[in-house]
């Protein structure tokens, strides 16, 4: 019986590890709102004053809106995964009315594999032991002979 209660206490920490973490990211959706612009019939101050501000505009093309919602889900110390998606893009033509309205989902997340720690560049390739001890020796240490400068760092008219 003494062996039971931690056992029991074991086991509930370790489900309450399996929980999975649930969050929100960036705008709340209202599915009636989001609905109720419309092109041809909205203009800038329409969509402000019925969705708000939007998550970030477009610096190109008469300014585009951009709205993003996203829901994502991970266990315990795993990295968190996007469950939903919304990417709602508002176009405007001259005038300032909305031209189209483009919605996509989670299928456009894209899933990055870095290749390693290292960025890789043109050139050789050095060691540690080359970049710690490769310019011992080299020509032109600092106020010797081809320093830029005469011998002993000095300048003479």
């Amino acid at each position: 019986m003494r062996f039971l209660l931690p056992l029991v206490l074991t086991a509930g920490l370790l489900a309450a590890g399996c929980t999975p973490l649930r969050s929100h990211q960036g705008y709340i959706v209202d599915a009636d709102l989001v609905n109720s612009v419309q092109p041809g019939v909205d203009n800038r101050a329409s969509v402000l004053a019925t969705l708000g501000h939007p998550s970030f505009a477009s610096q190109f093309n008469q300014g585009d809106w951009y709205y993003i919602a996203r829901d994502s889900r991970n266990y315990a110390f795993n990295p968190p995964k996007a469950v939903e998606q919304l990417t709602m893009q508002i176009s405007f033509d001259q005038a300032g009315n909305v031209s189209a309205i483009r919605k996509s989902g989670v299928e456009q997340v894209a899933s990055i594999d870095p290749s390693k720690k290292t960025t890789p560049t043109l050139g050789r390739s050095r060691s540690f032991f080359s970049e710690l001890f490769g310019n011992i020796g080299a020509v032109g240490t600092a106020g010797g002979p081809g320093a830029g400068g005469r011998a002993g760092g000095r300048d003479q008219p």
